[in-house]
Parts: structure tokens; sequence; C-alpha cells
């Protein structure tokens, strides 16, 4: 007898069969349903008395609009079934290629030329393709001013707040702009400094040489000093195979096939839906109990506007709101235009998941009792390079042993109330903006990073890159025990006060520089501080306690900048005493993450204790 509870889905099923059962019968009178859309209106019309389950079999599915779940749908489990490779597409197949000129192929897509149908993302042989940009490499750079000040987040942003015309206007060179851009179908990236905005174009003056943005930027371009931009989606930008761009113009997608890339046999893919999976509660009546595992989401897009600091207005191939006690678990979510996971709610897991090749953020969270774990997370912000790889808040909430790579800004960002943030892997990241970390937090309060690994953080310029970096109004943390190797700046604090900076090992290959500006009351205790150049505090006075630190410089300079506010007002060596041992701390092992002592070493007359990051990241 069929289990009245488990609902099937899959390839060869039929929507209006009962769906109790795994296989068609004999007489294919009966069998799984053909669509997940299907089976989710059977379980909610089972009630939620019981528990239900809808297990998809092997195979594809390209969903026309999410699948939308509500406290109707509480306890309800979504998953693949055991050792199957089950794919949820939020897009449509594209077909029909046909020659383009040279070099070029183009498909007509119904809807585009209209406005009804838009996107930013496309995978072709599951591949996530780049867009067609201008300039080929780097970026062009414009000539607007924006010289207000910024008077830091906590003090209400910029001086003056911007105009209209500033936020959707910007001067550009007359040699790298022409008449030739197609507004229709021109996007542009106007980079700040820790986000950027992509906006459309609505029109574009050569004689004043002049854009007019179709939406407002974040911030106004010249803001920060940062001049940068590029244009995407228009043909001129086609410089390489492997790209495309969509032609509004026309109603057509074109690309450039990569070589060998036979385009009669091409699996194209482009987005429609913003999610693939949606859980919507209320606050009355939040969503609970409900588990999504062992799927495979691709394929979503996201509109055109500025998506804000950490490119955050956009959704996820999985989005959950108001959930509660709802759990994501062995997911795969891979060229998604978006978010990949983005769950707001309490009592929340997001385990054991893949995200990667996404347009914007990892996984996002915020709310209370909220844990992610063992996660994989990487090559993220293809499209939005202000996204954080793993980003979140709220209270009591665990960040553990995720392994995060490859990201253009920060790799995890937290804030809120006694989170901890533990036993996670973190390097290559901050590839491309500014003022992050691997490990970011603002405004936290009691969170613990502990047990961290992270090195290789890149400092591309601006407001410069950390390895962990307590900003605006951090107050009462704790960053004990962990270690960065390769990253000039390991601890930076900004308008931070009465934290703890405990027990950490910092290794440099070159100089090394410690940061306390506009922060005070710290506790600087039991650290190890190797670099092979000097080593430079930058308002050493934030420090209140001091003690048992051994900081060894390999060229034998310790020193302090003093600071008004961010200006430098004086310098002076830090002379070696009991608070700050300056000598080689003897360590015959730490590459790996696992720092050992020589006998001899004075770690151990000072009762540092042995850090070990070695098991940092996904746990067996």
């Amino acid at each position: 007898m069929a289990d009245i509870s488990t609902f099937y889905v899959a390839p060869n099923g039929n929507d209006a069969w009962s769906g109790r059962l795994a296989e068609p019968d004999a007489n294919r009178t009966d069998g799984p349903f053909a669509t997940l859309a299907a089976a989710c209106q059977a379980a909610r019309r089972a009630g939620t008395q019981q528990a239900r389950t809808i297990v998809i079999r092997e195979g594809e599915q390209f969903l026309s609009e999410p699948v939308v779940l509500t406290h109707e749908d509480s306890g309800l489990t979504i998953e693949g079934a055991a050792g199957a490779r089950v794919v949820l597409y939020g897009g449509r197949q594209v077909g029909g290629w046909q020659k383009d000129g040279d070099k070029f192929y183009a498909a007509d897509l119904p809807g585009v030329k209209e406005g009804k149908w838009d996107f930013r993302a496309l995978i072709v042989n599951g591949r996530y393709c780049p867009r067609a940009r201008l300039p080929e490499k780097g970026y062009f750079e414009h000539t607007s001013v924006f010289d207000v000040p910024w008077m830091s987040t906590t003090g209400g942003g910029w001086k003056r707040k911007p105009t209209d015309e500033e936020l959707t206007t910007m001067k550009y060179k007359p040699e790298d702009l022409g008449p030739w851009l197609d507004v229709h179908d021109a996007e542009v990236t106007v980079y700040h400094m820790w986000d950027e905005s992509l906006v459309g174009v609505s029109a574009s003056d050569p004689n004043s040489h002049t854009l007019t943005f179709s939406s407002p930027s974040g911030h106004p371009p010249g803001a920060f000093g940062v001049k940068k931009y590029v244009v995407w989606n228009v043909r001129e930008g086609m410089t390489e195979p492997g790209q495309w761009y969509l032609d509004r113009t026309r109603g057509k997608l074109v690309y450039w096939p990569l070589p060998g890339e036979d385009m009669s046999r091409a699996e194209g893919i482009a987005p429609a839906a913003e999610s693939v999976v949606t859980i919507c509660g209320t606050r009355d009546d939040p969503a609970r109990h409900i588990t999504i595992r062992n799927l495979m989401l691709s394929a979503t897009t996201t509109p055109l506007k500025a998506g804000g600091f950490g490119a955050g207005r956009f959704e996820g191939a999985v989005t959950a709101t108001n959930a509660q006690d709802c759990a994501f678990v062995g997911l795969e979510i891979v060229n998604a235009g978006g978010q990949a996971i983005k769950v707001s709610g309490s009592n929340l897991r997001v385990e054991r998941c893949h995200t990667h090749h996404v347009g914007a953020c990892g996984i996002r969270f915020q709310g209370d009792g909220i844990r992610i774990a063992d996660n994989e997370v990487h090559d993220i912000g293809l499209t939005y390079p202000s996204a954080i790889a793993l980003t979140g808040g709220g209270k009591g909430c665990e960040v553990s042993h995720n392994h995060v790579y490859r990201a253009p800004y920060s790799a995890v960002t937290c804030g809120g109330e006694n989170n901890r943030i533990e036993g996670n892997r973190i390097h290559d990241a901050m590839q491309e903006l500014h003022d992050g970390a691997g490990i970011y937090c603002f405004g936290g309060k009691g969170l613990v990073l502990r047990g961290n690994f992270i090195y290789d953080i890149t400092d591309t310029g601006g407001y410069g890159a950390s390895a962990y970096y307590l900003d605006e109004q951090c107050e009462g943390c704790v960053v004990e025990k962990n270690l960065s190797i390769g990253v000039v700046r390991p601890s930076h604090n900004h308008m931070a006060k009465n934290n703890t900076i405990r027990n950490n090992v910092f290794i440099s290959d070159g100089d090394m520089q410690i940061t306390f500006p506009r922060s005070s009351g710290y506790s600087f205790e039991k650290n190890i501080l190797c670099a092979r150049g000097r080593i430079t505090f930058d308002n050493y006075e934030g420090i209140t306690t001091a003690a048992a630190n051994i900081l060894f410089s390999g060229e034998g300079k310790v020193g302090c900048r003093k600071l008004d506010q961010y200006s430098q007002t004086g310098n002076y060596s830090l002379e070696p005493d009991k608070a700050n041992l300056q000598t080689d701390p003897l360590l015959t092992a730490y590459k790996l993450g696992k720092i050992e002592f020589a006998p001899d070493s004075p770690a151990r007359e000072l009762g540092i204790e042995p850090v070990d990051v070695s098991g940092a990241g996904p746990r067996p």
C-alpha cells in the first residue's frame, strides 16, 4: 500500500495521477506526478496534521515561476531521491540558434523586444557565461566628481545628500564611448568603495559626453574618489568566445561559441524567475518545519537595479522569509543570477550546501538561532562584485566550519548579538573591491570569532583589506585562537570599543599593520605577530590592556602611528617590555594551520596556547 504521506515526482509522471507511486503502474493509469507544482498542491491538500514528503526522481525540471510555500505547507519535506541527480531550473531552454554575422549565433526570444523578459545571466553547456563588456579588460575612468565627505555609516552617510541628478548622470571621456552606444541594450556598473551599482542607460549625449541612468545608482559616480566603470551588454563588447549579450532592440540572444562548440547541440538556458523555491511565512503565521534537501537549483535572474551593500536587494534561488525550524541541507546551487540561498526567521539550518558560480551572494541569513555550517561557498559575485560569500546577522547564530573562497569582496560578514563565527577556512577574498575582510563585522555585540583560518586576502587599494575586521559599533567582541597568513593587515578595528583580541597568530611575508582608528578600550593579549618586514600599530592608544604578546619583526622595527581621527599626528617606536616581547617565537610549523612551538619558544613561558585550525572548513 502506498504511503499516504509521500508524493513522487518523475520525468515519466503525469499530473493527472495521484503521485502516490514512485513508478507508473503496469496499466499506466497511476503513478508519480510530472511536476513539482502538482505535488506541492497535493501535499497541501493532505493538510498539516501529518508530515508530508515529496520525493523527486532523477531528472531536470524547468520552472516558469517559483514554487511558493506558505504556512499551509508546514511540515513538508522536498527532497531528491537517494543517489539521484535532480535539477530545478528557474529558466527556459534556448534553441533555434542561427548565424548572426561571421562569429556570432543568435536565438529569437519571445517577449524580450517587448520588455516582458529580461535577464543578466546565461548558461551554455553548464557554464555561467560572461557578458559582453567594455573595456575588454580593466575599467574605464569617468570624469564625474562628488567631493562630499563621507561621515561614516554611523555618522549618517554623506555630509550632503546627493541630488537626483548626481545619482543618475555620469560624465565619460569621448574616446571611450560614442554615438554608437545602444542605450536600449547598455548597462553600466559604477564602482564605489565597498559596493557598486549596476544601472541601465536611458540616454547618452555625445555632445556633453553624459550618460543618463534609467535607475539611480547607490552612490554618485565619483564618490569616495573612485572613478571606475564598465559597460555591459553591447555588441561592441563581444571581444572573445564564450561571451553573450541580450539584443533587446531585435529581441535576440546573441552568443559567441567557444572553439568546437556545436550550436546545433548546445544546451542553452536563459533565466526567467528570480527564485526557484520560495518559502513565505508571515509574522503571525510563520512557515514551520519545512525541509529542502539533496537538490540542485540553477538559472535565476535579477531585476535591473543597484543591489546596495553586499548586493543584498536580490532574491535567492532558495528564499525564505518568516520561516521557523526549517532546514536547507545538501543543496547545490550553481549558475544563479542573484543570491544562492537567502533565509530569514528563527532556528533555521543551512548545512552541507555547495553554492558557487552565482551573480550575487552565496548564503544570506537574518534571524535568531540560525546555524550555517559545513558549507562550501565560492566563485560568487560574478555579476555584482559587492556580493559577500556568506553574510548575515541576528541573535544567537552560528557560522561554523564553512569553506569560503574566491570572492570579489568580503568572504564572511556578520553583525547582531552573541553570534559565533568559528572554524571557518577563508581565502582568496577581496579580489576586486575595498574596505572589507576575510571576516568583517559591523555593529556586533558579543560576537565571538574563534578558530578561523584566513589566508591570501587581496589588498587592491582604497580603504584596504584585512583578515579580521571589527567595524563601527562593535563592542564586547572576542577574537581569539585565529590564524592569518599572508595578510598585511590581519586585524583592523574601526570605531569599535571594549573588544578583546587574544591568543591569535598573525604571519606576514612582508610588513604588518594592526589598526585601531577611532577605537578604544581594547584588550590585546597573548598574540603572536610575525612579519618579515616592519610591524606598525595605528592608534596603539586604542589598547587599554596589553599583556604577553610576542611581536617579531624581521627588520627589528615595531612602531606606532598616532592618529587624530584618520590623520597621522606623530609616530614612535614601541619599546619591548613584558606586555610586548620582541623576540622570535620559534614557530616550527604553521602553513597547514597547526601552530607548533620549538621546545624553547618564549610562547610557552608566556602561557600562549597552541593554535590548531588545521580542521577549519567542512567536517567529514
